[in-house]
């Protein structure tokens, strides 16, 4: 076995916070701090759900496979087509961040920048031409090969906690307590707002639970990974918020997509430090657009394998090894969202599609402990029934913050989602081609010992 799944998970979530945090200020002011501790708490209830079923069902492929293995193949249509939201948006949203502070880093270092109609969203009069261009190169390193970006993503996540260590350091040699007053201007209905959406940094748990098959302990490296890559990030992200709003007012860190650079730049008076810290952001929102948009293509290629989307959409490529023509369509539809649709929309679409899958793994979690109490589980969730309710009702109340347009644009998301599956989905499924009278929940051998091959092929 290679490296626990640990220190992986924290490089994969680490570089949100060069995104969100001025659309958490916006929402909560100062007090966007406790919003990342409710985000936090939230995330903690899901994500020992997401352990159980990891070690429980060591297989790639994420929330979508387990749901496949244990609840039945319409459930893991839906969990798979919402991950497609999570993945592919986020992708898009990580890419605005990106431009944003490509802008800020020519500003900072050259005193030059970008025409406004080439770094912002249609809505607004433009199109961020950064963000398409940055995710179809990663879209097109990825089409060569990933094996050969490790060293240089190695190096890339070294940059970037070097930066946040190094943000935290000169933010709060500028902090003015005064900054913080009102601290809660919207009180807890912002608070709330704001959770909902810096719910962003925390996502991916699911990337964190399919490292069981690299974990040599599965019981003990996953809980540790889990809640220690939650707890550090969990540290990291309230340093960062409170050095930034101690250097700026709130209002004006929301009025920008490079909050920490302006915090360094306007609020400490150090041009050097923005500039080396929007270069962070660069670096660390590509390593991570790259790992991003990797695993959404792997979601899919399951789905493909397993017959619920056209098996030809997955042929992998046997010069370089990857799936060219999933890759390929999910970099130009996160180049497009990214292009055309404003930064605080595609996060809260990311938001409401993670906490949706939070509650469906949560509630497996459950269901499989009454259908299969014997299954094996080298972790298991505490007191499961009292742990995941708790989850559910935690990810339906900070889904509560999230505009009612988002729940109507994921509704018709679902909406879509499920007659793909009805015209196509049903009749051409792996599942009921080769086992036509099988049960909704199929049979899994504890020790089948091809983790890596669709769940029919594990009957």
């Amino acid at each position: 076995a290679s490296q626990p799944p640990g220190p992986r998970c924290r490089r994969h979530r680490r570089h949100w916070i060069f995104v969100v945090v001025g659309e958490g200020l916006e929402r909560a002011g100062p007090a966007v701090i406790i919003s990342f501790v409710l985000a936090a708490v939230t995330c903690l209830f899901s994500a020992l759900s997401y352990a159980e079923l990891a070690s429980s069902i060591p297989v790639a492929g994420s929330a979508y496979t387990y749901a496949y293995a244990t609840l039945g193949e319409i459930v893991a249509w839906v969990i798979g087509w919402d991950l497609i939201l999570e993945y592919g948006v986020s992708v898009a949203a990580i890419a605005v961040g990106w431009g944003a502070n490509l802008n800020a880093f020519l500003d900072t270092t050259f005193g030059v920048a970008l025409p406004e109609r080439l770094t912002t969203s249609l809505p607004d009069g433009g199109i961020n031409l950064p963000a398409v261009l940055i995710v179809l190169a990663i879209t097109f390193l990825l089409i060569r090969g990933v094996k050969e970006t490790a060293i240089l993503n190695n190096v890339m996540v070294i940059v970037k906690l070097g930066v946040l260590a190094m943000f935290i350091a000169l933010a709060f040699s500028a902090f003015n307590a005064d900054n913080l007053r009102p601290f809660a201007p919207e009180g807890s209905g912002g608070i709330l707002a704001g959770a909902a959406i810096i719910f962003f940094a925390y996502i991916g748990f699911d990337a964190v639970a399919t490292g069981s098959e690299e974990a040599r302990n599965p019981r003990r490296d996953l809980p540790l990974a889990i809640i220690g890559s939650l707890v550090i990030c969990t540290i990291i992200y309230v340093l960062v918020s409170i050095g930034a709003v101690g250097a700026l007012p709130a209002a004006q860190l929301a009025a920008t997509d490079a909050p920490l650079s302006e915090a360094l730049e306007e609020g400490a008076g150090l041009g050097w430090a923005a500039s080396l810290t929007a270069f962070g952001a660069l670096v660390a929102i590509t390593s991570v657009l790259l790992v991003i948009l990797y695993g959404q293509t792997r979601i899919f290629f399951a789905m493909a394998r397993d017959g619920l989307v056209p098996e030809s959409w997955a042929d992998v490529n046997p010069r370089t090894g990857t799936p060219v023509k999933l890759t390929i369509g999910f970099g130009i539809f996160a180049a497009v969202v990214a292009a055309l649709v404003p930064l605080g929309a595609i996060v809260e679409m990311v938001n409401i599609g993670t906490l949706f899958a939070f509650i469906l793994v949560n509630a497996g979690v459950m269901i499989l402990r009454r259908t299969r109490p014997d299954m094996p589980r080298p972790f298991k969730v505490p007191i499961p029934y009292v742990w995941c309710s708790i989850g559910i009702i935690l990810c339906i109340y900070l889904s509560l913050g999230l505009p009612w347009e988002t729940y109507v644009r994921f509704v018709g998301w679902l909406v879509v989602g499920i007659v793909i599956y009805l015209l196509y989905g049903y009749s051409h499924s792996r599942l009921r081609h080769h086992y036509p009278d099988a049960p909704d929940l199929p049979e899994i051998e504890p020790d089948a010992d091809a983790p890596g091959t669709p769940t029919p092929g594990a009957r």
